[in-house]
């Protein structure tokens, strides 16, 4: 039977939300973005006004002031935008128990199974979403429908605000094929680059091309771009809390000041190791390889990836192998403007086999008890807060980092507010 597929996309979701009590605001022209004094100054939102003078998501705040010089700017609320996003996904149940959350502000909903409680119409259970929302939420949707997740959320894409889009399998050519090559799902500027040059424009050029043709030319991810431009997309939506496992584990940041010698480095390294290790325990996975990614001030950034002699969660053992990579690859000399540190190839904790080695210093005894020492601290921040218990090497510090992170340093005086993690 073939599937019926939605995608619930809430319109200029940041934006829509701190604009719902400022009726003097709705018709300027706004923009939500974070702060640029921490050197996140770019826009994370803006509402229709805004996108009338090209205000575009994630460009920096003087190029969008550049475009509209009676922009106004309002800060992030986010603590906010998860409470509202639980709700409209609340919202989507009532549909279907087939509800997979895609980001904040966007959601794929399975109605196979559920149409005939409700109509059986597709397009109308659409509408009366949009018209749910609207009523209980005072925000609006743009809603595809097609028969796969893909197809779905072109449809979402393609009008907007407010509105119901529907592509059928018999729609395609006509109202899919002729789009630009990079409205279709994960094509990026690497893969549109490659994708140019070959005469790929438009996603009826990628249907045509042939999945063998774009293996060659972009491996696996090329095989995966043919199946979503011919329909062929078959992913199941799968609810909230049955996602699988993720394949990594990582946290960056972008630093309030440049980072500049070893003891700064090391601050920054301490924070981002210990937010890597608590969201590890919390899937309970180790990984068994460390990647540091960093970025100079010119935004050049360079890659290193070190295997850990055991797999481990454990925020010293991460530390340590980050530390590692950035001595052999960096000058002290040369400031870091940004560092991302990734755990890799995870393993199930309770899957993760000793081997003895009469060269190691550490014993299976002591790394069980500095694993139980990282979880009792994992229960105290969850119950008094995240800021609770700090790393040493990031106490008094002023490197600063997203808040909400795991190793966030209160700033002097009291909560820093809500902001972007």
């Amino acid at each position: 039977m073939e599937r019926t597929i939605l995608h619930c996309d809430l319109n200029g979701f940041y934006a829509s939300v701190e604009l719902r009590d400022r009726p003097d605001l709705w018709d300027k022209p706004v923009a939500v973005c974070g702060d640029p004094e921490s050197r996140h100054g770019i826009i994370l939102a803006k509402n229709e006004a805004a996108k009338r003078f090209q205000v575009k998501t994630a460009e920096t705040i003087w190029q969008a002031r550049k475009k509209c010089p009676g922009l106004i700017l309002l800060p992030a609320h986010h603590e906010e935008y998860r409470r509202v996003s639980r709700r409209i996904n609340a919202i989507y149940e009532r549909y279907t128990d087939l509800v997979e959350p895609f980001g904040i502000d966007e959601s794929w909903l399975d109605i196979t199974g559920s149409m005939h409680l409700f109509g059986g119409d597709a397009r109308d259970i659409a509408d009366e979403l949009r018209a749910v929302v609207r009523r209980e939420e005072r925000l609006t949707i743009s809603v595809g429908v097609s028969f796969n997740k893909v197809f779905a959320k072109l449809g979402s894409d393609m009008k907007k605000p407010d509105a119901t889009t529907v592509i059928t399998r018999a729609d395609v050519p006509a109202k899919v094929w002729p789009l630009p090559v990079t409205d279709l799902l994960f094509v990026g500027r690497a893969a549109d680059k490659v994708l140019q040059e070959y005469g790929v424009r438009t996603i009826g050029d990628l249907a045509a091309f042939g999945r063998e043709g774009l293996v060659r030319l972009l491996g696996k991810q090329g095989g995966q771009l043919y199946d979503y431009a011919a329909g062929l997309e078959h992913s199941p939506v799968t609810r909230a809390g049955e996602s699988p496992p993720p394949k990594s584990v990582g946290n960056g940041i972008t630093f309030r000041r440049n980072l500049l010698g070893w003891e700064d480095i090391h601050t920054g390294v301490a924070l981002l190791s210990d937010s890597v290790a608590m969201r590890l325990r919390k899937y309970a996975l180790k990984c068994s390889t460390v990647q540091v990614t960093i970025r100079d001030p010119n935004f050049r950034d360079i890659c290193r990836q070190k295997r850990l002699g055991s797999p481990s969660y454990v925020s010293r053992d991460i530390s340590r192998a980050a530390m590692a990579l950035i001595r052999e690859a960096w000058n002290p000399k040369v400031p870091i403007r940004a560092l991302t540190i990734t755990g890799q190839n995870l393993v199930p904790e309770g899957e993760v086999t000793e081997q003895l080695d009469l060269f190691r210093t550490d014993t299976t005894p002591q790394r069980q008890r500095r694993e139980r020492l990282e979880h009792t601290v994992d229960g105290i921040r969850s119950k008094y807060g995240k800021a609770s218990i700090l790393p040493a090497a990031t106490v008094g510090e002023d490197i600063d980092h997203p808040p909400g992170h795991a190793g966030s340093i209160p700033p002097p005086g009291g909560s820093r507010g809500r902001d972007r993690h």
